[in-house]
């Protein structure tokens, strides 16, 4: 067992593994996959209300045996329940099925509110999406509370533009301690990392690589991200892969990278992404960014249009 050894302090002061552990779909594979992960090392697990995968994430470190303490667990607020008034049953729901009293990091998912009730995508006589009526900096300050609270060490956000953190910072009280968003060696957004930087906000990266997920439209008439021949160079340097690459180029950042998976050996290949790259093949690997962005879900939403003002929209 190689335990991931890199930690990153948030602004709260608590330390988070820069290797974490993705859940996002194959919902029914992720208790066994989650063990593994357990098994291989990774202290740091990402799930999120949407994933439908928090009661497989709290199995299995229930099963793994593992102290609580040791554990970095993120969970994610989801739309549906951003009326301020929803806020803390909604926790309450990712806790119990969690089986702990706390989250590590609670994050809101995305800054737009779906119509309050049980459906996860509530959809109109038409079809199309219902918008909520709440504003995200009140459902952040609802969050607030949680953090307060104790239920929440961290809180933080996912999928914001620059305008959007902008005025949470204005009009809120606690900066957020993470912001997960897509980032990978083609979608480096240099000068939004480093207002991250200036604002003490701790980067996880989600896709660590690019359009490696199939679901991404926009990724599938080229050639994978991982597979770069740069990426392969740099990495054989290291005798590692292009995707363990992709991973430490993301944590000589100073990111968190959750990289995600279902087959054993993968899981433990990616944990040996967490080396150290010398600064001049940082420097190298600075040249792959193409300002691609693989998740944007403006269109197939119909009702906000996200990441407006930042690089990467098409």
């Amino acid at each position: 067992m190689t335990t991931s050894t890199t930690k990153f302090k948030l602004n709260t002061g608590a330390e988070i593994p820069a290797i974490g552990f993705g859940t996002w779909q194959d919902k029914d594979a992720q208790e066994d996959a989650v063990s593994e992960a357990l098994k291989a090392g990774y202290r740091h697990i990402d799930t999120a209300r949407i994933y439908g995968t928090e009661p497989a994430v709290g199995a299995a470190i229930k099963k793994s045996g593992i102290p609580r303490d040791q554990i970095f667990i993120t969970t994610k607020l989801w739309n549906n329940s951003h009326d301020p008034a929803d806020v803390e049953a909604a926790i309450d729901a990712s806790l119990k099925d969690l089986g702990t009293d706390y989250l590590d990091l609670y994050l809101m998912h995305w800054p737009s509110p779906f119509a309050r009730g049980n459906a996860l995508f509530p959809r109109g006589d038409d079809g199309k999406l219902k918008k909520g009526e709440s504003d995200y900096v009140e459902t952040y300050k609802a969050m607030e509370k949680a953090f307060k609270d104790g239920k929440a060490r961290a809180i933080g956000i996912s999928n914001f533009s620059h305008s959007e953190l902008d005025r949470l910072l204005k009009e809120t009280s606690v900066v957020p301690a993470a912001h997960q968003m897509e980032l990978h060696p083609y979608l480096q957004q240099k000068s939004w990392v480093e207002f991250h930087k200036s604002k003490g906000i701790h980067i996880t990266q989600y896709s660590p690589f690019g359009n490696q997920n199939e679901i991404y439209d926009s990724g599938k008439n080229m050639g994978k991200l991982i597979d770069d021949p740069l990426l392969a160079e740099v990495g054989k340097k290291y005798g590692k892969t292009g995707a363990q690459t992709a991973l430490a180029w993301g944590i000589a950042q100073g990111h968190s990278v959750i990289p995600k998976s279902k087959t054993p050996a993968r899981i433990q290949a990616n944990l040996a992404g967490d080396f150290k790259l010398e600064a001049a093949d940082v420097q190298k690997l600075s040249t792959l960014d193409k300002k691609m962005r693989f998740n944007d879900t403006s269109s197939s939403w119909g009702l906000w249009n996200f990441f407006s003002d930042l690089e990467g929209k098409k």
